[in-house]
């Protein structure tokens, strides 16, 4: 299947009168999410104050916790999976994601995570990591579908919240269990399936195989949530006119352009959407970094680095914000700079005046 942005035909027009909408909500056993948009769990990105940053900007309908270890969360001592797991009430629905391979550890897991309040738990048989697939971990166990079929039955048993599971397709081309996979989570009980498109021997690199989500869709009657490949609105609407699944999931596109999930919803209401002025670019790197500062992480300033290397995509003169980020010595002096930084280029944006490229 061809993406949105590989045709360069579509470039001209807009797509809107041919792609099918993002639908407004999709039911994940009691949890209704609307929009049908949901924010992809990411280590070390998800945290709560990047998924309270998503969820201000609007059009998100569910966000999801970093992939937390289901030993770590049991162990009382283990800060953290605490810090994974600590989320603020303006954050519903939320679903906790948890990895590991022992059936019944991950079950007292899920008991815990409901216990906390959490709308959704998932099971994460995608991360392609190697510390984490050779304790058979994430995407690891994709070549153990029996284990896997006993952690569904041992968590179904346990927990009344809705129970998801976001996989890959297979561990290689050769190994391909996506469909096997969504049968027996729909014989378990579970409430949704979501497919990241790619391998496990993929890991981010090449392009997401959309047919393996359409081929899920066709298999399976659960909602099915369709995750890869998706940079920009109009690739949201392909995704589900292609493969007829009940959702999109984002991941690395939310981390560099923030406004993806105003912008799906913007393009499903009216067939456009707004790209971001400078202005926005200034307030939403100055916003996320506040927000930082106020939770008071012990690594912020690691943080506010990590993300002005996403955050500074398209902006004119970037890679010398980046680099006055980057040798900055504390939070207050990273602020300063992005004011410094903006100062100047918003003067000019006020007067009319384009900023230099």
């Amino acid at each position: 299947m061809r993406k949105f942005w590989e045709n360069p035909a579509h470039a001209a027009s807009s797509p809107a009168g041919v792609l099918k909408p993002v639908p407004a909500a999709v039911r994940l056993g009691a949890v209704e999410i609307h929009p049908a948009t949901v924010l992809a769990p990411m280590a070390g990105v998800t945290d709560t104050v990047f998924r309270r940053f998503i969820r201000a900007l609007g059009g998100c309908g569910l966000i999801m916790t970093e992939f937390t270890s289901a030993d770590g969360v049991l162990r009382a001592k283990d800060k953290k999976a605490q810090r994974y797991l600590h989320f603020y009430a303006d954050e519903h629905p939320i679903s906790a994601q948890l990895f590991g391979s022992n059936p019944q550890v991950i079950a007292d897991a899920a008991r815990l995570v409901e216990d906390l309040g959490f709308d959704l738990v998932d099971l994460n048989l995608g991360c392609p990591a190697k510390k984490v697939t050779k304790c058979n971990g994430g995407s690891g166990l994709l070549r153990d579908l029996p284990r896997i079929g006993d952690i569904f039955r041992s968590v179904r048993s346990v927990v009344k919240i809705p129970f998801t599971v976001k996989f890959r397709a297979g561990w290689n081309d050769q190994e391909i269990v996506c469909l096997e996979l969504a049968k027996m989570a729909e014989d378990c009980g579970l409430c949704a399936v979501a497919l990241h498109a790619r391998t496990r021997e993929q890991g981010y690199g090449g392009q997401a195989r959309w047919e393996w989500i359409a081929a899920v869709k066709e298999a399976v009657k659960i909602p099915v949530i369709g995750n890869g490949d998706i940079r920009r609105p109009e690739d949201a609407g392909a995704m589900i006119t292609q493969t007829g699944c009940d959702a999109v999931m984002i991941g690395r596109t939310a981390a560099s352009n923030p406004w993806i999930f105003r912008q799906i919803a913007q393009f499903t209401a009216t067939g456009c959407y707004a790209e971001p002025a400078e202005a926005d670019r200034y307030e939403m790197i100055r916003t996320y970094f506040r927000m930082l500062i106020d939770e008071e992480l012990p690594d912020a300033e690691g943080k506010m680095k990590q993300f002005a290397s996403w955050f500074t995509h398209g902006v004119s003169g970037g890679a010398e914000l980046r680099k006055h980020i980057y040798e900055s010595k504390s939070t207050p002096d990273i602020l300063s700079r992005v004011e410094e930084f903006f100062a100047p280029r918003l003067a000019l944006a006020d007067e009319g005046v384009p900023s230099s490229s």
